[in-house]
């Protein structure tokens, strides 16, 4: 042993050469020790032995992979990438935050800015009419206190306002004023319903209520008859601003006061609205009939009406009225009468038009339903002869019906139903055994076409049957439009209602994920009606109750970013391909037969949108007919699927801003890229609720690679794999593919498919 540390030393010098030739120190070579010698070529040759692995057909047996599992223990091994870890992003903060980017023309004057904004129906008029009615706007300035008009003045103006605040109010019979409503900068003081009468010819002074300034004020005036000048010459703006004022009465005016303070026979007025021209048979004797009649030309296009199941079949032979037709009366005669009826009413000089089996005679028995609540069926103009007609609605909650008014020989009904093309807001049936004209109505739209001063004369018949009520209520309540990321539910529910009630800050921030048209209530309307109709506090309660009882069973709506909520039914469904190869009609198609199983569902294309309502539909100045026409249908579906263009054009634009929910579509076996039509909705829709579909082909690779198409994609929520069948893929003209699923959709669905699966995890 060696004791002794200089001896060590000496030794040590003695070989250090050696061991620095061994070891490659001061050579020109790169240091390669043993063992990184071993992993090198360990390494290299478990490539090779992989790849001659790979070319062999059966592939890999348990010894051969115990083997390669040892080897890569043993040369310590890695993999050659890491596993893709998913990116969980919160939204980013302008998901939170109001969209205040403003949409408007700069080009457009600041009187006639507000104008465009304060007044809906104002919006739906090309730029170059719409400027025509700029020329006629007046200026008004009105210190504190001043009364922008009184009652006794004529209710014949629009007004604007531009700057300061005014206060619309009515006298009670006390005397006291009861503000309806604070009008602030960009709102306007109008009542559609007395537009509608300035434009029959029916001017009429404001009755009850008024409106003063606050403060110094600033008021663009336009008067209503500069519309009549527009109207001549471009006649079918003037349909359509007639079909807006009486959409917004019902689907506004009546479903706020109706559907959500329980208000129903207050909305009519009972007394007769008769023309001054009395029908022949007003009071005369009738006979009465087995059956129900139908007299007509050619064969009637209705169906036959439907007996109330509690009417009793001589129920109309009572003391209290004595109706039914002379028998002298013979069938050319009765249509003739009716005809001369409908033209009367509706304005013509002669009828011509309504020569050929238009106008239909019906005998009806008492209790015989004409028209159904909340139905598009039967929907026509109806003209009383004789007997007696029960308009009458359903209560809210208990489902009984109210009696609205009774309508008597020479009046019309059901023209709401026929303006708007919306379901019937009432259901009408026969009082006594009656005699009527019936117009349908698609016989109405055919004149309206050629004659479009009709939609007044029947507007009119509407608007003169309301009562004064509604008149004070349409002065306050307001018709509101928001576009995607605007800062207020989803369609029939209540907003704020809470604060409003107990006078506190909100509480809350809501946000519209889609566009969005709501009915404002202001405070002081709702107040003033409280103090008229109390059973509107009875109706409140209910709904209070109800929020609080929501509020019990789901006591925490607090959710943590890695778990989000389970989605509710969506009622709006926009598909969008990623790629131009992916099979978009046929997964639609695919999807719609699966969904018909569980619900009325709609599917709905640029080419249908254009079959249906005409070749220029998709352009700007039919906006308000097209957003009209989809309500109508979405309210008549529970589902309704948009299938959007390949490319982004205006169909794309306007599914993506009518949905509830955007479905991304892509097929699993391409790249996770991004795709350009993806990026624009992206763009446009950001707070909208997004779904990634990846298709899978029958008897494909199982799912992989999810994890790059989520991280790719931040704005996704949740994702979905389904595996498709062959018919899918197989390459067709559009022609094809649709008469192939018109076939399909006449068979059961596969309810074991992923389509089923998907369709009842969605949207049951």
């Amino acid at each position: 042993a060696l004791s002794c540390p200089v001896q060590l030393l000496q030794m040590s010098i003695q070989f250090l050469p050696e061991v620095k030739e061994f070891v490659g120190v001061g050579s020109t070579r790169p240091r390669f020790r043993k063992r990184d010698k071993v992993l090198f070529y360990g390494r290299k040759m478990l490539r090779k032995v992989k790849s001659i692995s790979g070319q062999v057909h059966g592939g890999q047996g348990k010894k051969r992979k115990m083997v390669m599992r040892f080897a890569r223990r043993l040369l310590q091994l890695k993999k050659d990438s890491t596993p893709v870890q998913l990116t969980v992003l919160e939204p980013p903060a302008e998901y939170l935050e109001e969209d205040k980017t403003s949409h408007d023309d700069q080009r457009v004057p600041p009187d006639a800015l507000y104008m465009l904004q304060s007044i809906r129906v104002f919006g739906h008029f090309e730029k170059p009419v719409f400027l025509k009615l700029c020329k006629h706007t007046e200026i008004m300035n009105l210190p504190a206190g001043a009364y922008l008009f009184k009652i006794g003045d004529p209710d014949e103006n629009v007004y604007v306002i531009q700057s300061g605040k005014v206060n619309v109010f009515i006298t009670g019979t006390d005397g006291a004023a009861i503000s309806l409503k604070c009008v602030k900068t960009g709102e306007s003081v109008t009542s559609l319903l007395s537009f509608t009468d300035v434009l029959t010819g029916h001017t009429n002074p404001y009755k009850t209520v008024s409106a003063r300034a606050v403060e110094d004020t600033t008021v663009v005036r336009l008067p209503m008859s500069a519309f009549q000048d527009v109207f001549q010459e471009y006649p079918d703006i003037f349909i359509r601003v007639v079909q807006v004022i009486m959409v917004r009465l019902q689907r506004v005016t009546f479903t706020a006061l109706h559907q959500y303070l329980g208000l129903s026979s207050e909305l009519m007025n009972p007394g007769t609205q008769r023309s001054k021209k009395q029908s022949p048979f007003a009071g005369s004797p009738v006979r009465t009939r087995p059956r129900d009649i139908v007299f007509s030309r050619e064969e009637s296009n209705f169906p036959p009406p439907v007996q109330a199941p509690n009417a009793q079949p001589n129920s109309y032979n009572t003391k209290r009225r004595a109706t039914t037709i002379p028998e002298a009366i013979d069938e050319e005669t009765l249509i003739q009468i009716a005809t001369d009826a409908f033209v009367r009413e509706l304005g013509l000089e002669n009828d011509t038009i309504l020569r050929g089996g238009k106008v239909e005679i019906r005998e009806v028995p008492a209790g015989t339903y004409l028209m159904k609540e909340e139905s598009h069926k039967d929907v026509a103009l109806v003209y009383l002869l004789s007997g007696s007609l029960v308009v009458s609605q359903k209560i809210a909650d208990s489902g009984q019906e109210v009696t609205m008014f009774v309508a008597h020989p020479s009046e019309i009904v059901g023209g709401l139903a026929v303006l708007t093309g919306e379901p019937s807001f009432f259901s009408i049936r026969a009082k006594h055994a009656s005699r009527i004209g019936m117009l349908s109505k698609t016989t109405f739209y055919n004149i309206m076409r050629d004659r479009p001063q009709v939609v007044l004369h029947i507007a009119h018949t509407v608007v003169r049957r309301l009562s004064p009520f509604v008149r004070q209520v349409d002065f306050a309540l307001d018709w509101v439009f928001l576009e995607s990321g605007r800062a207020v539910y989803r369609q029939g529910d209540l907003v704020g209602i809470v604060e409003m009630v107990t006078q506190t800050p909100r509480s809350t921030t809501v946000m519209a994920v889609r566009d969005s048209e709501l009915a404002k209530l202001p405070e002081g309307l709702f107040n003033a009606i409280k103090l008229r109709f109390p059973i509107v506090v009875t109706r409140l309660i209910n709904l209070l109750g109800h929020r609080i009882l929501g509020s019990w069973q789901q006591p925490s709506l607090r959710r943590t970013m890695d778990a989000p909520p389970s989605q509710v039914n969506f009622s709006t469904v926009a598909i969008v391909p990623i790629s131009d190869d992916v099979p978009l009609t046929a997964f639609t198609y695919e999807l719609y037969h699966s969904l018909c199983a569980i619900s009325s569902t709609l599917r709905l294309t640029s080419d249908v949108i254009r079959k249906s309502l005409g070749s220029s539909i998709l352009d700007p100045n039919n906006e308000y007919r097209l957003t009209s026409w989809l309500a109508q249908q979405e309210d008549q579906h529970k589902i309704a699927l948009y299938q959007c263009d390949m490319s982004f054009t205006a169909w794309t634009q306007r599914c993506v801003r009518q949905a509830d929910c955007i479905l991304i579509v892509g097929l699993a076996d391409k790249g996770p890229g991004i795709g350009k039509i993806e990026k624009e909705v992206e763009r446009l829709t950001i707070r909208t609720h997004k779904e990634l579909v990846l298709l899978h082909r029958e008897g494909g690779d199982r799912p992989r690679n999810t994890v790059a198409w989520l991280n790719n994609r931040s704005w996704v929520s949740t994702h979905h794999h389904i595996q498709c069948s062959k018919r899918m893929f197989t390459r067709r003209s559009q022609y094809r593919i649709n008469e192939l699923y018109m076939k399909i959709l006449m068979s059961e669905p596969n309810i074991h498919s992923d389509f089923f699966t998907f369709s009842k995890m969605a949207y049951w």
